[in-house]
């Protein structure tokens, strides 16, 4: 693409002023169109060292108004961030509906400058292309506008800039190392960046090389492209987009209705010796996790008044407290429904060593926002391949991910309403939700089955936890979690 890239013709200095001033006011009012519409844009500025991405965005943004937009840069990462997935930073960045997020670098400029510098071998390159890819099109999928510019200019303009750059003093700093091995070596980087392209060129995320030696002209690209995306987007804004087809390895599982709840229960002598036990095993194994860096993830779901809560707090007991987080999951704030419905979940992973408990996870999107129309019948039905997306990521990032179904009849949950009802103690445990929510069980049931079928994968399988007696899925769920930390250590 660098080699044989195809600029437009440079207009003469008046067509130009006044083709920059037009798309500057229609950028202005699209900006309002945006908000009406909830349509998100993200913008990536990558390029070459000295190439002008900081002196390009602050142009753009000039005719935006500042409540609508946000800037971030990414440099190398913390150590920090570094215990946490190679694609967490970038999407705790997304913007929210209806508003910008400019990025001065982003995941193209980690991925190649780790190739440059010989970090990333092959396959660690492999794996990185297909998150990227996967992110680009899940972000498309769900209304982002996302443009990828890359600003270019010649080895003799970049030293030219670099040279100028370290005369002053006052300049001199915003020339690094990683520039000028990027100049002496062009043509090897220039290399690594045309891979890269070809590896995350898309229709709904396309690179577009920005001739970046003069800055108005540049400016003026950037702004063409950017309107024609943005008044594109907002002409398609209402229409449905394809849904992948499952490509993650699946395993079998029963239904809900031929899962027996018979015979699953345990005397209190063998509970308390079972519980003493298995949490004493469990707290060794937290400490090697942490020493190790593993992050784990266990996900409940279930049946309301299924005893989710009880079970939690007995994993919790013997679990360090600074190594853990329990996170409950209720409706979205305004902030987190205005975005991509994973950010929510992104921005709660836990780091390396630490252990992160989701009281209902981001399956709500499959079942109630299904059956309640809070998101299109294309939403939850993409949603699948989405979720088993977003739990090969933390897979392939090292983490242990365990899922939970607690299972009980209609019958134990009446007898559990019930009790939640008349005991005074109880009754903010039971809202008229739950109630309204009992009603549709069989519809409930129908999305569970097809939730837990088409996303029991190999790397995240569900595990059920019969729970008509509380203390045997208790034990249960103990088992399960010391078994599979077993496994990883």
């Amino acid at each position: 693409m660098l080699e044989n890239v195809q600029y437009l013709i440079r207009p003469e200095k008046e067509e130009e002023k006044t083709r920059l001033k037009a798309e500057q006011e229609k950028l202005a009012a699209l900006q309002m169109k945006l908000k009406e519409h909830k349509v998100p844009v993200l913008v990536l500025f990558e390029g070459w060292g000295s190439a002008g991405k900081g002196t390009l965005i602050g142009e753009v943004i000039h005719n935006i108004d500042p409540r609508f937009f946000k800037v971030a840069t990414f440099t190398t990462r913390t150590e920090e961030e570094k215990r946490y997935p190679f694609l967490h930073r970038y999407f705790a960045t997304i913007p929210e509906a209806g508003k910008f997020r400019f990025l001065d670098s982003g995941w193209m400029d980690e991925v190649t400058k780790g190739v440059i510098e010989k970090e990333l071998d092959e396959a660690e390159y492999k794996k990185r292309i297909e998150s990227i890819r996967r992110f680009e099109r899940s972000l498309t999928d769900n209304g982002y506008v996302v443009l990828k510019f890359f600003l270019h200019i010649s080895e003799k303009e970049q030293k030219k800039r670099l040279d100028g750059l370290e005369e002053s003093k006052d300049t001199k700093w915003r020339v690094g190392k990683f520039d000028r091995y990027q100049n002496k070596h062009y043509d090897e980087c220039a290399a690594v960046y045309e891979k890269y392209f070809e590896d995350t060129i898309t229709p709904t995320a396309p690179w577009y090389i920005i001739d970046a030696k003069s800055r108005k002209w540049a400016e003026l690209q950037i702004l063409e492209t950017m309107n024609q995306a943005i008044e594109t987007a907002l002409q398609n804004a209402s229409l449905s987009v394809p849904i992948p087809q499952n490509s993650f390895p699946l395993a079998k599982c029963e239904k809900l209705a031929d899962i027996s709840l018979k015979d699953k229960s345990l005397t209190e002598e063998e509970y308390r010796e079972k519980l003493q036990s298995l949490q004493a095993e469990l707290k060794e194994l937290h400490n090697r996790l942490y020493k190790k860096r593993i992050p784990v993830i266990i996900a409940y779901e279930g049946w309301d008044a299924a005893g989710k809560g009880g079970n939690i707090k007995r994993i919790t007991e013997s679990l360090d407290p600074r190594g853990f987080e329990v996170h409950p999951i209720a409706s979205p704030e305004p902030h987190e429904k205005a975005r991509h419905f994973l950010w929510r979940f992104w921005t709660r992973l836990p780091k390396t060593g630490h252990i992160a408990i989701f009281d209902r996870t981001w399956y709500g999107r499959v079942m109630v926002e299904r059956l309640e129309g809070f998101c299109s019948e294309n939403d939850w039905k993409r949603a699948y391949n989405e979720i088993n997306e977003f739990e090969k990521e933390l897979h392939d990032g090292g983490a242990v991910i365990i899922k939970f179904w607690v299972q009980i009849d209609k019958d134990t949950q009446l007898e559990r309403f019930t009790e939640r009802q008349n005991t005074p103690e109880k009754q903010w445990k039971i809202t008229d939700e739950d109630w309204r929510n009992r009603e549709k069980w069989d519809q409930y049931e129908e999305a569970v089955n097809e939730m837990i079928a088409k996303t029991n994968t190999v790397y995240a399988p569900w595990h059920i936890l019969e729970s008509v007696d509380k203390k045997y899925a208790r034990i249960k769920a103990l088992q399960i979690v010391v078994e599979e930390l077993k496994k990883v250590l």
